[in-house]
């Protein structure tokens, strides 16, 4: 099957983008620098395309009884309009299908955005799931999708608004979106950075990229991208939770809505029992105290135990190697990673390292 193409793929040619095969699509890796890249991000404001996501719009009158049935989070939370909630969406096991972000716009409409590599079990699940319910499923692909991060990338977006964008714009709190026309701007990111997702029709591709990189917003690849979510302890799905592990052992608990008890969820059951049992994993952070890089797969040796690191990186802001992963419960502040046949030492930290630029590590 050939590769998918974004509406900024000439763009990235032009900025010096090495293309590479992600999740069947054509993406930018870097444009030059990926160190450079992700300082770019954490002290001024990049723009990556995140085009490749695919953006689903739920309308009906049972949307909302579908979604607090599809979904470990309860959308029943959201009540002004654009308000945002990140959720798991479950097998019957409790696995992760793949995690999501879903906009409520009102009782019969909202706005859901999946993973690329996902799209198609996807949709195929959540038609699935769909009957029974008045509601309908559409995929968005006529929207193009951008993502501007960075201390400096509300800012230097406004610079590129009308007084009458601006007043809806600039008020969005964190995790909140707003349509303006056929936009819809969102004050959501995967970076750990203040900063905007763009979606907007296909047809301004070009025209909106020109006018971002002209206010001074540097194009960012796509392996700036994993190193500031790693940072940020933002989990991947296929690489730090799929459809073999619950929202339990990946550190997305926080993710589960629990009340109230009469809500039926997919993976309910399965999920409830495994707490029950006790939960045998934990998901945590590394930070590794000798010298080394560390890695998705490496062995990761506790008291209680052997786990694994789920996703590895040197982190350019903190200049340390950190790591996410799964262990066993009883691990304690310490342990030792398998790098090439050598054990070296490592703190266990929570799985979040860096926070709007800055170390959150005690």
């Amino acid at each position: 099957m050939s590769t998918k193409r974004t509406p900024f793929y000439q763009k990235h040619l032009t900025a010096g983008g090495k293309m590479v095969d992600f999740a069947g699509w054509e993406m930018p890796i870097h444009y030059g620098s990926q160190l450079q890249e992700h300082k770019q991000v954490r002290s001024d404001a990049g723009v990556f395309d995140v085009s490749h996501m695919t953006i689903l719009d739920l309308k009906g009158t049972d949307s909302k009884a579908y979604l607090q049935h599809l979904l470990a989070n309860d959308v029943a939370k959201l009540t002004s309009s654009g308000k945002a909630l990140y959720s798991c969406m479950l097998n019957n096991s409790a696995g992760i299908v793949d995690d999501l972000i879903v906009y409520y716009i009102d009782e019969m409409f909202y706005r859901i955005v999946v993973n690329a590599g996902t799209r198609e079990k996807d949709i195929a699940w959540m038609q699935q799931q769909l009957q029974g319910y008045q509601a309908t499923l559409t995929e968005r692909s006529d929207l193009a999708m951008l993502a501007v991060q960075g201390p400096n990338a509300r800012t230097k977006v406004f610079s590129l608004m009308p007084a009458h964008e601006l007043a809806i714009a600039e008020p969005l709190k964190p995790f909140t979106g707003a349509f303006i026309g056929d936009w819809f701007i969102a004050r959501t990111g995967y970076t750990g950075e203040d900063g905007f997702e763009l979606m907007f029709p296909a047809t301004q591709a070009e025209k909106v990229w020109d006018a971002i990189l002209a206010a001074g917003i540097a194009p960012i690849g796509l392996g700036a991208r994993d190193t500031l979510r790693l940072e940020a302890g933002m989990n991947l799905y296929g690489t730090d939770m799929d459809e073999t592990t619950s929202p339990l052992v990946s550190g997305l608990g926080w993710t589960i809505a629990w009340e109230p008890n009469s809500r039926d969820f997919i993976g309910r059951k399965a999920l409830e029992a495994e707490k029950a049992a006790g939960v045998q994993h934990k998901f945590v952070g590394l930070v590794l105290e000798d010298k080394g890089v560390l890695r998705s797969h490496m062995k990761v040796h506790c008291e209680g135990g052997e786990g694994e690191i789920t996703s590895g990186t040197f982190s350019p802001t903190l200049g340390l190697a950190i790591a996410m992963a799964r262990v066993p419960a009883s691990c304690g502040e310490h342990c030792q990673v398998d790098i090439r046949g050598k054990l070296h030492r490592a703190k266990v930290v929570k799985p979040n390292f860096v926070r709007h630029g800055k170390s959150v590590l005690a």
